[in-house]
């Protein structure tokens, strides 16, 4: 199997006007969601990004505070999966919980050194 980044942006703009008990089911949609990756072996990690972040640029030499894209745009989270082709890897990220919060996910083959 080869390995796939899903790279998830958005939904933050969503999250904030849901209730907890909104916010809780979510997040065991979630968790239902990567233990049945997990289960199936193609689970090998992933978490939510903070929104704060620093860009390294010109050499080394200059820091820029970031994020600053748009929150549809913002990095939220990533995943680590297997799948056996990239074709695979988008079927299962069509499942992604984050759709719930209008996010997008990008997918991405990890090129082997």
């Amino acid at each position: 199997m080869k390995e796939f980044l899903l790279i998830i942006r958005g939904g933050d703009d969503e999250s904030g006007h849901r209730s907890p008990e909104e916010m809780q089911k979510h997040m065991q949609h979630w968790q239902r969601w990567m233990s049945g990756l997990a289960e199936e072996g193609k689970f090998v990690g992933g978490q939510p990004l903070k929104s704060e972040g620093k860009t390294i640029v010109e050499g080394g030499s200059r820091v820029i505070d970031r994020p600053l894209a748009e929150g549809k745009e913002l990095v939220g989270g990533y995943l680590l999966i297997h799948a056996d082709s990239l074709e695979d890897a988008t079927n299962i990220s069509k499942d992604c919980p984050g759709f719930e919060y209008n996010c997008s996910v990008e997918v991405r083959e990890i090129s082997p050194m």
